[in-house]
């Protein structure tokens, strides 16, 4: 791939760490209490944020596993703050004690992504494997309120509940909060063998998202929500007659936005385990302007099934990860990455949580 025609990288997700102090069963990265082999050293850290500074100044999501676990990460935070970098932290707030927010400031960390499963503490407890880890979440909101770092409530809804979503969002604006990233499941890491279609489709919620805390009544709401890792909510947007360009693609995996691994490999989403390239071996701008992954999922006309056929994939894409899933060349053990044997029949095949069929499908 010409270097020229890459396109602008907007976010990075990086996995500083995959030790965590909670069990998440729907945990992409499968992590744990225990670190992986040969992570990446704060000097290659640094290194590598000169490099995604060439390309431009994305927003760096530092996340993990547990970021709070890197003994270094407000030296990292710091260091691409000084490069001007826009960097953000994504975390369970577990580990948060009432400084922290300020020590998160200081290092020029204005955003923080906290997550929050369920509007009930003992559901979100089970959830993440931890008692008293809802509180936590809680307290660390509020925390990071009162020292002026904007927050988002990051939450995963596993089965398509209106209610559920609502509670959830009605608790973050009682906490202060107006930002919140809505997430649907995906079969990877620790679920890599979850059967998450036996919830049947997200049409409904998604419908309600729209409506609901859709752009057009953020005036009224004051909410302002995106779903994520579901990128059928352009589809349905289209159909109900609602555009706003600056959603951009339903799925920007490898397009505007892609994540590093604890060890430095770099993979076009958390949830997509395929290699694109690694940067122990290569420069962080040769491998977003000229990896072949990167390249096919940039690319609409190479995806296939339904996908392929739809007259919304430049606008929608399916889910690429989800596609993956269903690929025999999955990751053996849970959190591992692999290389893609056939690019075009995995990361390009159809999204298989998709109900809709295309007007050229039979």
């Amino acid at each position: 791939m010409d270097k020229r025609s890459a396109p602008p990288l907007r976010i990075l997700s990086w996995n500083l760490t995959l030790r965590c102090p909670l069990n998440c069963p729907h945990c992409y990265a499968d992590a744990k209490q225990t670190e992986i082999a040969y992570p990446l050293s704060t000097e290659e850290a640094l290194e590598i944020l000169d490099q995604i500074k060439e390309v431009g100044s994305p927003v760096v999501i530092l996340s993990g596993g547990e970021p709070m676990m890197r003994s270094d990460l407000y030296e990292i935070a710091t260091y691409g703050t000084g490069l001007g970098l826009r960097m953000a932290l994504g975390t369970s707030g577990y580990l948060f004690e009432r400084d922290t927010p300020k020590k998160l400031k200081k290092a020029g960390i204005r955003s923080v992504a906290i997550s929050i499963d369920s509007a009930e503490p003992d559901f979100h407890d089970r959830i993440r494997g931890s008692p008293g880890s809802w509180k936590r979440a809680i307290q660390s909101i509020k925390y990071c309120i009162r020292e002026g770092i904007q927050v988002q409530i990051n939450s995963t809804i596993f089965s398509p509940d209106t209610d559920e979503l609502d509670r959830v969002v009605a608790l973050g604006k009682e906490c202060g909060v107006s930002q919140f990233q809505v997430f649907v499941p995906v079969p990877t890491g620790r679920s890599a063998h979850e059967n998450y279609e036996r919830y049947g489709t997200y049409e409904g919620l998604l419908r309600h998202m729209i409506t609901t805390y859709g752009r057009s009544h953020q005036d009224d709401t004051g909410i302002s929500l995106r779903p994520t890792c579901i990128p059928q909510f352009r589809r349905i947007a289209d159909e109900m007659g609602i555009t706003y360009p600056s959603w951009g693609k339903g799925c920007v995996a490898g397009i505007s936005y892609c994540r590093i691994y604890a060890d430095g490999k770099v993979t076009p989403c958390p949830y997509l385990p395929v290699i694109a390239g690694d940067l122990r071996h290569d420069s962080f701008s040769r491998i977003w302007s000229e990896s072949e992954v990167f390249a096919a999922l940039r690319d609409s006309d190479r995806l296939s099934g339904k996908c392929g056929l739809c007259e919304y994939k430049r606008v929608c894409g399916g889910c690429r990860a989800r596609a993956f899933s269903k690929s025999e060349n999955l990751p053996q053990s849970c959190g591992s990455l692999v290389k893609p044997r056939d690019i075009d029949g995995e990361i390009c095949a159809e999204d298989p949580l998709c109900p809709y069929q295309p007007g050229g499908s039979k």
